[in-house]
């Protein structure tokens, strides 16, 4: 049985589902089984990340004064024209961070801040320095042990001892962490150890590590954040289970390939929800990810009736016209098989999009565009656990061939 675009998933599809949450379910079930099934990580890491959202919050606030002399020092309270160039440096679901966080940082630090991955720092390493331009490095890694990070973060120590370091990881024995100890204008960050996921698929670390960008962009308007926190966490607590409802359903429909489109940092979303999907998999589901306009220069080529088509819908009226423009007109090309429209933070007068079924809590919470990526990637993970799950896989470590692994394995250093 094939989903029908336009059907509306809370009425006949989910209707028999309606007192029951799968994620729930999957975190009920005996411990001898979640091992056997391979659920002993993923699903309790997935359904703890509202409530660390509040530990993670709560740790930047401790730590306030201390983050607040060192980014004073690397640059940040100067004038404008002398504040250094920021780099948010990662690799994979670390490099998406910086994704979903450089336009919030660039607005509120007034300076130029850029995603790059390490994996490309690695290889063009001076490439990216301009000689005699500050630097703030800020490095994202849930282990601390990529392969990758740690060459980067090295090279720069040895190199360009100039350069201000803040790594920020879950993992306190991580060597990027240990790196660091002692030196000048290095900082170091280790979330709670519940963040350092277990499960081969970055979820809590993810969404933690992005929420401490989002909270240092705030390093001076830190009252201005606390509500937007909490209005995150009460968004989440709504459409998680909402969320797991629809990833079950789409997952037993047996899609073989799956696009994500996004605008702005929700474009870094459809960049992880693709990832997520694709890991926990194994490769079964053919992932990719665009932003919205992007998608129709070429790309859209790649859907079919056996795609899902997933678009992480902006609140802000201009990208909203743009994205549901784009949305109709996959259904009157009738291109996918379904389409579904995102919006974490629950939505006022959405406007009916023909043959899209829209995923959104029942509630609206002041969430701006610009904090939603810790909400809207749970869909996503959501869809990579239910997937995984309907395609026989072990979700803690889908990988059967041993392609992937939970820390990348470690590769030679030239």
């Amino acid at each position: 049985m094939r989903f029908t675009p336009g059907t509306d998933l809370a009425g006949t599809t989910l209707g028999a589902l309606e007192d029951m949450n799968p994620l729930k379910q999957l975190l009920d079930l005996p411990v001898a089984e979640k091992e056997k099934r391979g659920l002993l990580h993923t699903p309790q890491e997935i359904a703890q990340q509202p409530a660390t959202w509040r530990s993670t919050w709560k740790l930047f606030e401790k730590r306030l004064p201390e983050i607040q002399e060192f980014l004073i020092k690397a640059g940040l309270q100067a004038t404008p024209d002398r504040r250094p160039i920021v780099y948010l440096v990662g690799a994979g679901t670390s490099d998406y961070i910086g994704q979903c966080l450089h336009h919030l940082l660039r607005q509120k630090w007034q300076c130029e801040v850029e995603a790059v991955s390490s994996t490309s720092l690695l290889i063009d390493f001076s490439d990216f320095i301009l000689q005699d331009r500050p630097y703030l490095w800020i490095s994202f890694s849930r282990s601390g042990d990529s392969p990758e990070g740690v060459a980067v973060l090295q090279r720069a120590l040895a190199q360009q001892p100039q350069i201000s370091h803040l790594v920020i990881s879950c993992n306190a024995s991580g060597k990027m962490t240990q790196m660091i100890a002692g030196q000048n204008n290095c900082l170091s960050i280790v979330l709670d150890e519940e963040t350092n996921d277990r499960g081969l698929a970055m979820t809590s670390s993810f969404t933690n590590m992005v929420l401490f960008g989002q909270a240092l962009a705030h390093t001076w308007s830190a009252a201005e954040y606390a509500p937007i926190v909490e209005s995150m966490c009460a968004a989440a607590d709504n459409f998680l289970p909402l969320a797991a409802k629809m990833a079950m359903t789409l997952a037993e429909l047996d899609y073989k390939r799956a696009c994500f489109i996004g605008s702005g940092v929700l474009a870094g979303v459809a960049q992880e929800s693709a990832l997520k999907l694709l890991e926990l998999t194994a490769g079964k589901v053919k992932t990719m990810s665009q932003t919205t306009l992007g998608l129709r220069h070429g790309p859209m080529a790649a859907l079919d009736r056996e795609t899902l088509f997933i678009c992480f819908l902006s609140t802000e009226s201009t990208r909203q016209r743009y994205e549901i423009d784009l949305l109709r007109e996959i259904a009157r090309k009738q291109l996918v098989g379904a389409s579904v429209a995102v919006i974490g933070c629950g939505a006022q007068l959405l406007p009916e999009i023909e043959n899209t079924q829209t995923l959104t809590p029942t509630g609206h919470w002041a969430v701006p565009d610009i904090y939603r990526p810790v909400i809207d990637v749970l869909f996503g993970q959501a869809l990579g656990l239910f997937f995984s799950l309907h395609h026989g896989l072990t979700p803690d470590s889908p990988s059967p061939n041993g392609a992937i692994s939970r820390v990348v394995q470690p590769i030679m250093i030239y």
